[in-house]
């Protein structure tokens, strides 16, 4: 097993996020309807064909300009807080990778860390709010934990899902505290989070980059 992500493994990653959030659209879309406006699977299924279309375009020889170039369009095509959260996201991921052809497990922590603070600096939510930090803030924890440990990028990276997925399921049982939901107070107990959705099959898709 690889111990790198290459530029190009990282683009079929990318690439396996759109088609993932294409798939997920609607299921994305009847999560928000619960608690919000019910648009989250269709603007991010927008959003994410934007971005597959860049890739197809892209001639990026390192990860940190490509996604840079994920970063940008995302800015650009999602309106409102989830343009920003994501588009933020990405371009740190790109500012903590730039010039790199290849990231290595010290690499992709730093990554990781300098995206979830550019989420936290601009979103002021905290863990337990019931939103995307909940699936986040645990993913980059254990990835952090893995390599302390010791591990290898592979195991890492199921540590890094594995968290992700447990986070998001989390937020099922969490009372809102941000955005439109946070009006509905109590009756948003018993609804997974959509974006604490979205960014799951985010951070898997990256997960998946070394498979």
């Amino acid at each position: 097993m690889t111990e790198t992500i290459t530029t190009r493994q990282m683009m079929q990653a990318l690439d396996t996020m759109c088609d993932t959030i294409e798939d997920q659209k609607e299921y994305l879309s009847e999560l928000d309807g619960a608690i919000g406006d019910g648009d989250h699977g269709v603007n991010m299924a927008k959003c994410f064909r934007e971005v597959q279309k860049k890739l197809t375009e892209s001639s990026a020889e390192d990860v940190g300009t490509l996604l840079k170039d994920v970063g940008m369009v995302v800015l650009n095509s999602v309106g409102g807080a989830m343009g920003a959260l994501y588009g933020t996201f990405f371009l740190k991921l790109s500012q903590a990778s730039a010039g790199k052809s290849e990231v290595n497990l010290s690499d992709l922590v730093a990554m990781l860390q300098t995206g979830e603070q550019g989420i936290l600096d601009i979103g002021k939510a905290s863990l337990g709010d019931k939103t995307l930090i909940d699936t986040l803030s645990p993913a980059v924890r254990a990835i952090e934990a893995a390599e302390k440990e010791g591990k290898k990028l592979g195991g890492a990276l199921a540590d890094f899902e594995q968290a992700a997925k447990v986070g998001m399921k989390s937020t099922r049982e969490m009372l809102a505290k941000m955005g439109r939901a946070s009006r509905l107070g109590e009756r948003t107990i018993g609804h997974q989070d959509a974006g604490a959705t979205s960014c799951y099959f985010i951070l898997r898709s990256l997960a998946s980059a070394i498979s």
